[in-house]
């Protein structure tokens, strides 16, 4: 399998609205030459969220759907200061839909080697290595042990105490 190919979702989940969720990504996160950071619309980390969407297909679509509708055709379409006016526009009004696009492409985004270079954070899984926890301070928890247990405790033979 090629890199290309590797990049490319197994099944496109919103072929009618895929340039309008580039649009939306590039705009969420935009690439930073300062940083060296890409943006949420390079070709892997977009490929990324193509795959990962998920549970969230249905209310991506909807909001993908919305956003479009706000645009009165396809966002991209639009000039880039027109998408940018909108979506800022869209975020206000439809909190949950933005929500959904702010998630999906945050989780994706973050997981990308790169972009966890670039902020400091080796690009490894937790597991084995593990990260060092800074110790806290376990007498916050005191005053949760004094009300006890707020559960019902079950006996033999599924009988409640």
């Amino acid at each position: 399998m090629t890199a290309l190919e590797k990049n490319q979702p197994a099944e496109e989940p919103f072929e009618d609205a895929r340039q309008t969720l580039l649009a939306i990504v590039g705009h969420m996160i935009p690439a930073s030459t300062e940083f060296g950071l890409p943006g949420a619309d390079d070709p892997a980390i977009y490929a990324d969220i193509l795959r990962s969407v998920g549970r969230d297909k249905p209310l991506l679509s909807k909001a993908l759907d919305a956003v479009d509708a706000w645009a009165g055709g396809r966002l991209a379409t639009l000039p880039r200061d027109q998408q940018a006016a909108l979506l800022a526009e869209f975020r206000s009004a439809e909190p949950e839909l933005a929500g959904v696009l702010e998630a999906v492409t945050a989780r994706c985004y973050y997981r990308d080697d790169r972009v966890m270079a670039a902020i400091g954070v080796e690009g490894r899984p937790p597991f084995p290595l593990g990260y060092e926890v800074e110790e806290g301070d376990w007498s916050l928890l005191d005053p949760v042990r004094a009300r006890g247990p707020i559960y019902r405790a079950v006996g033999e033979g599924g009988q409640r105490s």
